[in-house]
């Protein structure tokens, strides 16, 4: 087996990878950098994926490349999976190659859920949605047939049912809560939020779970719990993903939902740090967790990739993330659990912050409409332990 030595090696093409060789480049020119990404594109700005490529006709595809082996010099290997690390040999090995590396990142990310669906469509009609050409399929998808159903309620599947809708398909949004939104709005928030979907003409089917169901060329069934059907011609799904530790755990990396790491994003393994959605790192107000957001793929992926160069800097930055629909966009800081006890401070109708509490203390800050207001937020968190409730209201403006 041929064997390539790189400084740097990088498992995983997506936007952390991109930050990740930026930050190396911040204070190492030279170093030898390759990125293998299971990709068939170069690393690209996925939120653009569900938001302005549907709803921005200024906001055209050659935008959406980062522009990173040009930038940083990268050598960037496609349609390349990682199969094997040996961290003790500095080695990991990819489609018969095996490479040699001084640091390796894992920004391995995840997998989409698919759905339980039999699919004689060969992916033609039953897509999940996570890549460039996933994102390409749908769009074509859009300008064939009539009728898509997209079936989750978070923030993917909200907003793929907003970007159909808008682009004049009959859209129908099947997923498991009572209200669209309710896992994480308070209730007359979530509300207000499915009405909007409603008045733009998406059908929703509330409170329903995908049991089973076939796709084939001449369209979908989707068979819900309880006995209902769902029929389209096409379906996506948007139910979050499973994230990528295989490679880790059979390298013995520790791993706790995601891989472990420390303040400087270390893994447990010396030589090998981890970054992005797979990682699950201490966030200095929140306490340990893993997040799925652009945020925190830009700003640890950065982070990292000074860490890879020697810089030793604790990752001190606190993600939000964000969705924008119909004309609004919320922003959100810290835990959005509708089961939690809630404090709202609206502005005017449209406009508000509503603060999610874990017995007195603040956990989380939804900014509804707000603009530049997420330093506030994280303030508020940071000082969690001294605000007491009567202290919330007008806080941020």
């Amino acid at each position: 087996m041929a064997t390539t030595h790189f400084d740097y090696l990088i498992v995983g093409g997506g936007m952390v990878a991109d930050t990740a060789a930026r930050g190396i480049r911040e204070l190492d020119a030279d170093g030898s950098i390759v990125i293998l990404s299971d990709d068939v594109d170069e690393p690209y700005t996925r939120p653009a994926l569900s938001k302005k490529l549907w709803t921005d006709d200024e906001f055209t595809w050659e935008k959406v490349p980062l522009g990173t082996a040009g930038d940083t010099a990268a050598d960037i290997r496609l349609r390349t999976r990682a199969t094997a690390i040996r961290p003790e040999s500095h080695e990991v090995d990819a489609d018969g190659h095996s490479f040699t590396y001084g640091k390796l990142l894992l920004a391995t990310g995840g997998h989409p859920v698919p759905l339980p669906i039999e699919d004689r469509s060969g992916g033609e009609r039953a897509l999940t949605f996570r890549t460039a050409a996933d994102y390409r399929r749908l769009r074509a998808l859009s300008e064939e047939v009539e009728r898509i159903a997209v079936v989750g309620g978070g923030y993917i599947g909200s907003e793929l049912a907003a970007a159909l809708v808008q682009n004049g398909v009959d859209t129908v949004l099947v997923h498991t809560g009572a209200v669209l939104g309710d896992a994480v709005f308070p209730a007359s928030l979530a509300e207000r939020f499915e009405k909007l979907f409603r008045d733009a003409g998406v059908e929703i089917v509330a409170g329903s779970k995908v049991e089973g169901g076939e796709a084939d060329a001449d369209g979908i069934r989707l068979m819900l719990e309880g006995g209902d059907e769902v029929r389209a011609d096409a379906v996506v799904s948007g139910l979050g993903i499973e994230v990528a530790t295989d490679l880790a755990e059979a390298a013995e990396l520790t791993v706790d939902d995601g891989v472990v790491v420390d303040a400087q994003l270390r893994t447990s393994v010396d030589d090998v740090w981890a970054a992005g959605d797979v990682a699950s790192y201490p966030d200095r107000l929140l306490g340990r967790r893993r997040v799925e957001h652009v945020d925190n793929a830009n700003e640890m992926g950065r982070a990292v990739g000074r860490n890879l160069a020697g810089a030793g800097e604790p990752y001190t930055h606190t993600p939000y993330y964000y969705s924008a629909v119909f004309g609004i966009r919320y922003e959100a800081v810290g835990t959005l659990d509708s089961s939690l006890e809630t404090v709202e401070d609206w502005i005017d109708p449209d406009r508000g912050v509503v603060f999610y509490l874990d017995g007195d203390r603040v956990v989380g800050v939804l900014l509804w409409n707000v603009e530049d207001a997420r330093d506030a937020a994280r303030a508020v968190l940071a000082e969690a332990d001294t605000l007491t409730r009567d202290d919330l209201v007008g806080r941020i403006r």
